[in-house]
């Protein structure tokens, strides 16, 4: 095997070369007028200045993990903490930058040369994003790994390199989604619903704030989300083929992530030569292409690395990669298809319909995927133990390059349609706009889907490393119904996601209301504005949602890092197995209801601004806006945090493992 060690860092930097030779393709188009190129300028402006602030916050809480792991587990993991805060950092920001670059080169592109360039542009503008995420984890873990030497003793310390990750995911995500629910929230209910102006006019003082939120919590947020998933699922394979000793299943998830970058350039070359289809149709083949080549790479590479007996982890890898396509799916029918028609028809009675209609789908769009887990858990340990829940989690993340870009692809093309809304570029340009963004939504959808599954399935990973850890440390543990310890350890466990998905609620709610005082000021005091004969002061409107998202990012930050410690040191590791196991259960059911209630109480929306029902400005529709406000922080902010609480919960539990 030491042949190969060198080869996923090397895989990675050829993932990065390639995310940049897409980023000079993509400034090379036209940026268009000055009016296009001074709005994208705000949004640019806005997305970074949001950025360079969140990470002044993460680096002092990252340097006291840094400092605590140094003093408690040794150089080599507070090195990997370091590694992986730096490289999830790394991803979110290079991709925001590229994504806030591509968005006004899409519009004018929409306007001057259609739709299929249209799609190229906002296509290679997430691409940046996917590949840097594939990229800089391979970069870095198997950097780490390389500079290990691979060995069992040495290797476990990479386990910090997940905690790193998590972490900054955490506090990007929440952040993130915080920033974005209080400017869309506020935007929408003060211009459309009170002043009756259409989304993204630029008389609107919180449009710009609602467009730079696309970016940090669709784009940083998501990226950084994928990214703690795609390298705890790698982290905990790894950790659990440690402890057989066992140097090819060790090196196989880097290996299989390697190879896994290399079919997601492929398929975002099929995505490019697609282009004569139809969006849908393009982005949908280029996935599809992408994961058959890699799952026929994948046999050939695994009977390599294991000799006798690969079929079974072949096959474990395959359970993993249909499931999270099946998950997909199945999110896409609940937030695009026959349900959100039903929400929609019930508007007509009233948002109090609306909302029970809603709330209804989300709880029983939990059940199939919910099924799919549990199918993918059974069959991938029948097959090879607690390792083919690892390698699983790898086979449906591998692909990550292509999925992430189609997912960074949705904010892209949102926001090209809200610049070519403010500079007036016509109907005809909004239409090949919206377009593309009805695509976004759709595929938007999807990436949630999957990376709740993702998520679930890296979190059972890293719970089951954290069994074989401390079974190998203590000679003998198990996890017991019938034990108190166990017992308590579940309920603590299933109350956390409750705890943080009230606080970040509650969190949207106070900012978007400082928010919607802000733009009600304006309309109120600045003579014209409604008018559009003056300049509404958006820089106060992103500067409000910044404060509000950082101050209320930090609590539960301090939740998912602190509760392990706690539990763990003080109830037992049995505690925090329970914990682990509750929490786990908890995170997923909340975030499938969350994120599906709110996808399809949005797309419910959209389909009756489409002309359905009535269409816009009737009772029905005004209804509708209500679900749309109260779901987007059910599927932008809440949702979305517990994918990363229960890996940070995870990690940081399988990272104090040997002080147990």
């Amino acid at each position: 095997m030491e042949t190969y060690i060198s080869m996923p860092p090397i895989f990675g930097l050829f993932g990065l070369l390639i995310a940049l030779v897409i980023y000079f393709i993509v400034v090379s188009y036209d940026e268009g007028s000055e009016k296009v190129k001074k709005i994208a300028d705000q949004i640019h402006l806005g997305a970074m200045v949001f950025m360079r602030r969140e990470y002044t916050y993460l680096f002092f809480f990252v340097l006291v993990l840094i400092a605590l792991s140094y003093f408690a587990l040794g150089f080599n993991t507070a090195l990997a903490v370091t590694a992986g805060a730096l490289s999830s950092s790394l991803a979110g920001w290079l991709g925001m930058f590229s994504a806030t670059k591509a968005n006004s080169r899409t519009a004018t592109a929409a306007a001057e040369k259609g739709s299929k360039v249209a799609l190229s542009i906002a296509f290679y503008g997430g691409s940046i994003m996917g590949l840097c995420v594939a990229s800089l984890g391979l970069v870095g873990l198997g950097g780490l790994y390389f500079y290990f030497g691979g060995d069992p003793a040495t290797a476990r310390a990479i386990e910090g390199f997940g905690m790193g990750a998590s972490c900054v995911a955490l506090f990007s995500r929440v952040g993130g989604g915080i920033y974005t629910k209080s400017a869309d929230v506020g935007a929408d209910l003060v211009g459309k619903v009170e002043a009756g102006i259409p989304e993204d006019d630029p008389r609107n003082p919180g449009v710009i704030a609602d467009n730079v939120g696309d970016n940090v919590g669709d784009v940083a947020g998501m990226g950084s989300d994928i990214f703690e998933s795609y390298c705890g699922a790698m982290i905990a394979s790894i950790a659990i083929a440690s402890t057989l000793d066992d140097s090819g299943m060790m090196l196989l998830p880097l290996a299989l992530a390697s190879i896994g970058l290399i079919a997601s350039v492929l398929g975002i070359i099929i995505v490019k030569t697609s282009s004569s289809m139809s969006p849908d149709a393009a982005l949908r083949t280029g996935t599809i292409g992408s994961a058959i080549l890699f799952i026929v790479a994948a046999y050939f590479l695994i009977e390599l690395f294991i000799g006798e007996g690969f079929v079974n982890i072949w096959l474990a890898v395959l359970t993993g990669a249909v499931g999270g396509v099946l998950i997909g799916l199945i999110t896409e029918y609940y937030t695009g298809s026959s349900p959100i028609r039903k929400i929609a028809k019930s508007g007509e009675t009233g948002p109090a319909t609306v909302m029970i209609t809603g709330l209804a789908v989300g709880m029983q769009s939990v059940v199939l995927p919910i099924l799919v887990l549990a199918t993918i858990i059974w069959i991938s340990t029948s097959l090879t133990g607690l390792y083919g829940v690892g390698i699983a989690a790898v086979g449906m993340l591998a692909t990550v390059g292509i999925t992430m870009a189609i997912d960074a692809y949705g904010p892209v093309a949102d926001n090209a349609g809200g610049i070519a809304e403010m500079a007036g570029m016509g109907p005809e340009t909004r239409e090949i706009t919206d377009g593309l963004d009805e695509v976004g939504n759709s595929t938007a959808a999807i990436g949630k889907g999957f990376a709740i599954g993702a998520a679930a399935l890296a979190a059972l990973a890293i719970i089951a490393a954290f069994v074989e850890t401390v079974a190998h440390n203590k000679g003998e543990f198990e996890l017991l119904l019938s034990d108190p310890r166990v017992l308590v350890g579940m309920f603590i466990g299933i109350s956390i996601p409750f705890l943080i998905s009230s606080i970040t609620m509650t969190a949207v709610g106070e900012a978007a209301f400082e928010m919607i005082n802000e733009i009600r000021r304006q309309f109120r005091e600045i003579p014209g504005l409604l008018e559009g004969n003056a300049e509404p002061d958006t820089a106060k409107c992103v500067d409000i949602a910044t404060s509000a998202a950082l101050k209320r990012m930090l609590i539960p930050g301090v939740i998912a890092v602190g509760a392990p410690a706690v539990v763990g040191f003080g109830l037992g590791a049995e505690s925090l197995g329970g914990m682990l196991g509750g929490g786990l259960i908890g995170c997923v059911a909340m975030a499938l209801m969350m994120a599906n209630a709110g996808g399809a109480w949005d797309n419910a929306k959209k389909y009756i601004e489409k002309g359905n029902l009535g269409g816009k400005g009737t009772d029905t529709h005004s209804a509708a806006v209500v679900g749309d406000t109260v779901g987007d922080p059910f599927k932008d902010t809440s949702g979305p945090s517990m994918n990363i609480l229960i890996n940070v919960m995870a990690i940081v539990s399988l990272v104090i493992s040997p002080l147990l």
